[in-house]
């Protein structure tokens, strides 16, 4: 028996929440990274305000503080809540159920059948949670004294909103972020359930530790970082434009490979690998036990993923 889909979707916000809070700061970073030297923005000869993960960090708390290194907190929850609570929340209830459909016990564990479902769940959360995830792009590139790509400044979730919906803009770039989801998505938890069987199989560590939730969370995270950057480069420059650099995700793909060459959809690897690997580890640990609590609040018994 397992938990309601309400509080599955729950366990996966409350987990990503949690997450993002220690990994927001990367996200930052790698936002900068990944809109530096972008096309006509940045002259030939401009110098590189942003070198590397640690130099861009300490660059930002100097100009900006923490309130410059936290930027786009607020809609990074929301975006949590909406993209990962479908994406984490409801990948399990449906992979069980397209388990069954196909004459499979429902925990039984097919490769196929978990990259389509987390394929279809990342797509379903990237277009809930898309014009946060905009807003916060947007947050998090603006500076006021070490600007790169175009500038939006916000003076607050309620203003952005109210600004993107004035303009018919709230899924500008939503293209580009159900491909950027839908990819990792497909690779995250297949992979996460997948090294976590292999783990026990060779066992390495203690079951249902800690540990073993840190190592498959390892294994997914880089996973994820190699498959999803391409694509987040393209949803950041998308995102952050104001309607004058792309006329859609395959126009952005060319015109950034044409401009600085196919290594351009790997900046800010660094930042991001840095980044989701954490951030996939924590999340995924936190959902363990999220999960747990959500069983134990409905009466269920709980077993740890294996």
């Amino acid at each position: 028996m397992s938990i309601s889909t309400t509080s599955s979707f729950l366990a996966g916000a409350a987990a990503a929440c949690m997450a993002v809070t220690v990994t927001n700061p990367l996200e930052v970073v790698k936002t900068r990274l990944q809109l530096q030297g972008e096309l006509s923005v940045a002259s030939a000869n401009a110098p590189k305000i942003y070198k590397n993960v640690l130099q861009s960090m300490t660059v930002i708390i100097k100009n900006e503080g923490i309130r410059g290194i936290q930027a786009g907190l607020s809609p990074a929850y929301i975006y949590q809540m909406m993209m990962n609570g479908s994406r984490l929340g409801l990948y399990e209830p449906l992979r069980r159920t397209v388990n069954q459909l196909f004459g499979l016990d429902a925990s039984a564990t097919n490769y196929a059948i978990g990259v389509g479902c987390g394929a279809t769940t990342g797509a379903f959360g990237a277009l809930l949670g898309s014009p946060f995830y905009l807003i916060k792009v947007r947050m998090q590139s603006y500076s006021p004294t070490m600007a790169v790509g175009e500038q939006t400044h916000y003076t607050g979730l309620t203003q952005a909103f109210k600004d993107l919906f004035k303009k018919g803009e709230l899924y500008r770039g939503v293209s580009a972020a159900v491909l950027r989801t839908s990819i990792g998505s497909s690779v995250q938890l297949p992979v996460y359930h997948a090294s976590g069987s292999l783990i026990d199989e060779l066992d390495i560590v203690k079951p249902n530790s800690p540990q073993r939730f840190l190592l498959a969370g390892l294994c997914s995270g880089i996973g994820v970082a190699i498959v999803m950057n391409p694509p987040d480069v393209i949803m950041t420059r998308m995102y952050n434009q104001k309607g004058d650099l792309y006329n859609s995700l395959w126009d952005c793909i060319y015109k950034t490979v044409k401009s600085e060459g196919i290594m351009a959809l790997y900046k800010g690897f660094g930042a991001q690998a840095m980044r989701i690997g954490p951030h996939t580890i924590l999340t995924l640990l936190f959902m363990e036990y999220t999960m747990a609590f959500a069983h134990k609040l409905e009466g269920i018994e709980h077993k740890l993923n294996t």
